[in-house]
């Protein structure tokens, strides 16, 4: 069964890595998906971005990791990263306390996946549409912590597929705004490790230290809601954190606009 799990979820892989060859193109000039107008500002719109291009320096990574705003950004994304990787880990254990079989665990714990999917565009137009990132990024790790909250007062199957739903559409919908936001808040010089820096020590925390950390809570303890209170105390410090960091970063916009309007 487990060989077939394998193939099964390769073959979609395979077949897109094909398909890349015949629909993927070197150059924007030569996308035959686009017509001709697209074409041809898609192009115009990336030789101005070239010429406005300007040669910036390169920092250390030790520079980089002395950055205390990086490890604000990593806390703030790690809470996230461990939400979706504790749930894929962990999730199908949980639904099989409630006795079903593997057939049925893989049917319901795909519906949270599901939603998440969806929710995840949604919440991504929204704040592309308002321009609005710190606020989108926040509530969505203020709704992770919800939604794990919500493991203290259920032992329903329903309530419990409802709580999985909450934390991932929380944990795939903070992503887009997310990332907008460090975009903003890095400089040119920063930006490109930074990103890199933030990512991997925020999936060290979440993907690694945090999913373990569950795991052997729930063996100490023997309940699933007491494991994800940890989890759910990271979401919320990375919530508070993208509002405080937010403000700060704003107050100091705010005072560089004054101090060129008096220069």
């Amino acid at each position: 069964g487990l060989a077939w799990l394998f193939i099964l979820e390769g073959i979609p892989a395979v077949l897109l890595g094909i398909a890349c060859l015949f629909i993927l193109t070197d150059r924007p000039a030569q996308a035959r998906w686009l017509d001709d107008e697209q074409r041809t500002w898609l192009v115009n719109k990336l030789d101005e971005e070239r010429k406005l291009k300007t040669n910036i320096g390169h920092i250390s990574l030790w520079k980089l990791l002395k950055h205390k705003d990086i490890w604000v950004m990593a806390l703030i994304y790690s809470g996230a990263s461990a939400a979706g990787s504790t749930m894929s880990v962990w999730a199908p254990q949980l639904l099989k306390s409630f006795g079903l079989s593997n057939l049925e665990i893989g049917f319901v714990n795909a519906i949270p996946y599901g939603i998440a999917s969806v929710a995840m565009i949604i919440w991504g137009r929204s704040s592309d549409r308002s321009n609005e990132r710190r606020w989108h990024t926040s509530a969505t790790l203020f709704l992770i912590t919800a939604g794990l909250l919500l493991a203290l007062v259920t032992s329903s199957l329903p309530a419990t597929v409802v709580m999985l739903t909450m934390v991932l559409i929380g944990a795939y919908s903070m992503k887009g705004p997310f990332w907008a936001l460090v975009s903003n808040w890095l400089s040119s010089s920063t930006a490109a490790a930074g990103l890199a820096a933030i990512g991997a020590l925020a999936n060290l925390i979440g993907g690694g230290i945090m999913v373990n950390a569950y795991g052997a809570i729930h063996q100490a303890t023997g309940s699933y809601a007491i494991a994800l209170l940890p989890l759910a105390a990271l979401c919320t410090a990375g919530a508070i954190a993208v509002v405080v960091m937010g403000r700060s970063r704003k107050r100091e916009a705010h005072e560089d606009a004054k101090s060129v309007e008096v220069n």
